[in-house]
C-alpha cells in the first residue's frame, strides 16, 4: 500500500471512530434501570410533578425533550418528557412518572429495565 492510501485510510478510520463514540450513541439512545416516582413537590424544571402525566427524570438531557420508553421484558412503550433531573441511583438511567411506569407494566415491581431513545 502506498503512504497516501495509508494516510487515507487512518484519517477515514479516526474519522469514523471520532463519529460514532459511546458518548454520541448515549446521546440517541441508551438502556439501564429505570424507577417511577409520584411526588408533588416541583422539578428541577420548575413545575410541578403530576403523577398522570407521561414525564420523566434524567441527569443530562435537556427539559422538553421526547424520549420513546421502552420495557425490556414486557416490550410496551411510552413517550414521555423529560421535565426533572435523576436519578441518583447507580445503574438507572430514567425516573418516569406514575403514569408512565403503568403504560409499560413496571408499577407493581417499581423497577424495570428500559431502552430509551430521543424522538424529539
Amino acid at each position: 500500500m502506498t503512504k497516501n492510501r495509508l494516510t487515507v485510510l487512518a484519517a477515514a478510520t479516526i474519522a469514523a471512530l471520532c463519529a460514532f463514540t459511546p458518548a454520541n450513541a448515549a446521546m440517541k439512545s441508551s438502556c439501564g434501570g429505570a424507577s417511577w416516582y409520584a411526588l408533588t413537590s416541583k422539578t428541577a424544571s420548575g413545575e410541578r410533578m403530576n403523577a398522570s402525566l407521561m414525564t420523566a427524570a434524567h441527569k443530562t438531557l435537556p427539559f422538553g425533550t421526547k424520549v420513546k420508553v421502552t420495557n425490556a421484558r414486557s416490550g410496551k412503550s411510552v413517550v414521555v418528557r423529560i421535565n426533572d433531573r435523576g436519578p441518583f441511583i447507580r445503574g438507572r438511567v430514567l425516573d418516569l412518572s406514575k403514569a408512565a411506569a403503568q403504560n409499560i407494566g413496571m408499577v407493581r415491581s417499581g423497577h424495570a429495565k428500559v431502552c430509551y431513545e430521543i424522538i424529539g
